[in-house]
């Protein structure tokens, strides 16, 4: 075993000693691998992003209710009595003017994007005084709250990147109404910075929703009061309602979208990977071929077929470190924090997200480069052991 190693050693030192050598292919092989790993960790880093956003606008002690059947806001609807007799179940916390619950609505506003100015759907969310009581993650960076009863909003700092026509102070129109801008707020990255606030009665009364509203938020005593406030609601015969834990929804609303991301990012570095194996097969084979007579020297003086295996497969491999570290190291650099938007496919709005790049999505870009080293380097690796001593030798 110790002379096997010491082979090993040995003809991996000479190995790497000579890169120098042939330092365009192997240039050319680190590129090709970072080029791949860089595009492969900030795709994840879109599904990583997303799911920040969206899942962790949750909190389990936070019930969301809807109609009864309905996946999502948009497509859910409650009567004004309706959302009396939910605000007086039990279990919601009370508060100093009454249960930290709030009656709430949403709309779609067409607005241009700040990059292309092609329109997006942003959602104009109306909510009643308790929702920041509810929210208790918001907070202003700008400006003041809107005043109830008047047409004035509060836009999230995410919309506020993403979306022009919402800078601080302008007036928005907004189907018949002009609207003024009076604060920009944030929520921790989630998605509530892709929303537009405003009172929920002068939403319905601009966008003629009547006494209607399309789910409550309640805030409840403890995460354990949610079996009770549940139970209390879905067995009154007064009503057909729908009720989640706040972390609930948003996680399902995630599902879907990241998945559809995770998919399409693996199909391209898929398809970027076999670019990037044949360029390493390249590299090593060219190695291979220019170290013929050393490889053919070494087996003559009785260095074994496996020790250059090894040697040619740790050239592979750590060329293919080189280029994942280069392209990790890329992919936070010019990625990692980058703001943008995108369509949530199941309501059908934009949500504003930023790119995250986790040390866990640069540990599997580096696993990703060590596979396609590892598969680069095989087939040259089995060639160099099995070149025949005697044909080789002719060369010298």
């Amino acid at each position: 075993m110790f002379r096997w190693l010491n082979q090993i050693a040995a003809i991996t030192y000479l190995n790497l000693r000579t890169m120098r050598e042939r330092w365009v292919s192997s240039v050319t092989a680190v590129f090709g691998v970072a080029g791949v790993v860089a595009v492969f960790v900030a795709v994840l880093a879109i599904a990583e992003g997303l799911r920040t956003t969206l899942t962790e606008a949750g909190k389990d002690n936070v019930a969301i209710v809807l109609r009864g059947g309905s996946d999502t806001e948009m497509t859910s609807i409650l009567a004004r009595e309706d959302t009396r007799i939910i605000m007086d179940a039990p279990g919601i916390r009370q508060g100093p003017n009454g249960p930290l619950a709030s009656a709430e609505l949403m709309v779609l506003v067409d607005l241009p994007k700040r990059t292309t100015g092609t329109d997006a759907n942003v959602p104009l969310r109306g909510i009643q005084p308790t929702a920041y009581q509810i929210r208790d993650r918001i907070t202003l960076v700008k400006g003041r709250r809107f005043q109830p009863g008047r047409n004035e909003v509060i836009v999230g700092r995410g919309a506020l990147s993403q979306f022009a026509g919402l800078d601080f102070g302008s007036t928005l129109r907004l189907g018949e109404n002009e609207w003024t801008i009076v604060g920009v707020f944030a929520s921790e990255g989630t998605v509530a910075e892709s929303e537009i606030w405003a009172d929920a009665s002068v939403v319905q009364s601009a966008y003629r929703r009547g006494a209607t509203f399309q789910s409550v938020y309640a805030r409840l005593e403890s995460p354990d009061s949610f079996d009770a406030f549940k139970d209390a609601l879905t067995t009154d015969p007064r009503l057909d309602t729908k009720v989640m834990r706040e972390s609930e929804y948003y996680a399902g609303q995630s599902t879907r979208l990241i998945d559809l991301v995770r998919v399409l990012g693996l199909i391209a570095a898929g398809l970027m990977g076999i670019g990037a194996v044949f360029g390493a097969l390249n590299t090593m084979y060219t190695a291979v071929s220019a170290r013929t007579r050393e490889i053919a020297t070494l087996r003559a003086l009785g260095f074994g077929a496996s020790p250059v295996v090894v040697s040619v497969l740790a050239e592979s491999l750590l060329l293919a470190l080189a280029g994942g570290l280069a392209g990790g190291g890329l992919a936070y650099l010019f990625f990692d924090g980058f703001q943008t938007s995108t369509m949530n496919w199941q309501t059908f709005s934009q949500v504003t997200f930023a790119f995250n790049v986790t040390p866990g999505l640069l540990s599997v870009g580096i696993l990703y480069s060590l596979i396609m080293g590892l598969i680069g380097g095989f087939l040259p690796a089995i060639r160099a052991a099995r070149l025949p001593v005697v044909a080789a030798l002719r060369e010298l």
